[in-house]
């Protein structure tokens, strides 16, 4: 007896992705088609994000570029929340852990951190696959894992380190997502949304007397560009932990 999505899926969380795990199926004519694959739809997954956005990436939608019907792709993963944490772990699969230094822990989470955004910003949205998840699929973890070598080779915490990795992966979750979101709306003409800084500048030094504040500063509030934005962030958080002990 075949094995479920349920029982594939634990076997996935224990050894690993089994990108072998597949289905023949024929063709109208009666001709055999691609095998369905974990891999082939996790792969066709990431090119419906690329393309269309996190948010055109349904079950239904993935069977349709697949030729087949979602019934199929339930042969191999379990639901929706199954295929989001196959395409985070895939990401996750491609960081560079360094061996924790600690001489250099900042520099090296900061690293892990950058990777992470730069993977989540290949596909529009998909960051948000990763919001309420508890990381258990292995590749997720590694990441994780890695993270906490760093951390304790830093001297931080055994709580605080743990704590600190939600806290950065967090962030790296919520400012990827923003800036999709922004180039989503900017490549489909939300020019009146999305707005430049000259237009804010202007903008705040045309705000009523109520608002000192942000028209005296308003040259420091629109300052720096987005990923400017996130190195600082992340040093803000990451010095604000407690020291070595």
């Amino acid at each position: 007896m075949s094995p479920t999505p349920q029982e594939r899926r634990a076997a996935r969380h224990r050894l690993g992705t089994d990108p072998n795990a597949r289905g023949g199926r024929r063709g109208p004519s009666g001709g055999r088609k691609k095998p369905i694959t974990v891999d082939a739809i996790i792969g066709t997954a990431f090119g419906i994000v690329e393309s269309e956005g996190y948010e055109a990436l349904t079950m239904r939608r993935l069977a349709t570029a697949l030729e087949t019907g979602p019934s199929s792709l339930y042969a191999h993963v379990v639901n929706k929340e199954d295929l989001d944490e196959l395409l985070i772990g895939r990401l996750c699969a491609e960081i560079d852990l360094p061996d924790p230094d600690p001489g250099a822990w900042r520099t090296q989470i900061i690293g892990v951190c950058t990777q992470l955004r730069d993977q989540y910003l290949r596909y529009p949205g998909i960051s948000r696959a990763a919001f309420a998840a508890a990381p258990s699929n292995l590749d997720t973890l590694r990441v994780s894992e890695g993270m906490l070598a760093i951390l304790l080779a830093g001297g931080i915490a055994p709580q605080v380190a743990a704590w600190a990795i939600d806290s950065l992966m967090l962030y790296v979750n919520a400012y990827s997502l923003e800036v999709s979101l922004v180039n989503r709306r900017l490549s489909r003409g939300g020019g009146d949304w999305v707005v430049s800084r000259e237009e804010l500048l202007r903008r705040f030094a045309a705000l009523p007397d109520t608002f000192p504040q942000t028209r005296r500063y308003a040259a420091e509030l629109t300052a720096g560009t987005t990923h400017d934005r996130f190195d600082f962030t992340l040093g803000l958080m990451i010095d604000g932990l407690p020291g070595p002990r």
